[in-house]
């Protein structure tokens, strides 16, 4: 079974999750909350990979997250 790399990046300017993958070609997307971006993710990988050639049925996606915020005290 194939995995795909699914980064997921906080944009602290826009205040959203940002979604890309150098696996899936075309995957960027965003949403407000990890849950929300992830269940984006769920919904439209599969469509992009058929658009892009792939015909497997089943796949596997690892989610990878990260979050830099400033703190002052």
């Amino acid at each position: 079974m194939r995995e795909y790399t699914v980064n997921l990046a906080w944009d602290n300017e826009s205040a959203v999750w940002v979604a890309t993958s150098d696996d899936i070609p075309g995957l960027v997307l965003e949403a407000g909350s990890l849950d929300a971006l992830i269940e984006r993710v769920r919904f439209v990988a599969p469509e992009l990979l058929e658009l892009n050639g792939v015909t497997q049925e089943t796949f596997s996606v690892c989610f990878r997250s990260e979050r830099h915020e400033l703190v002052c005290w």
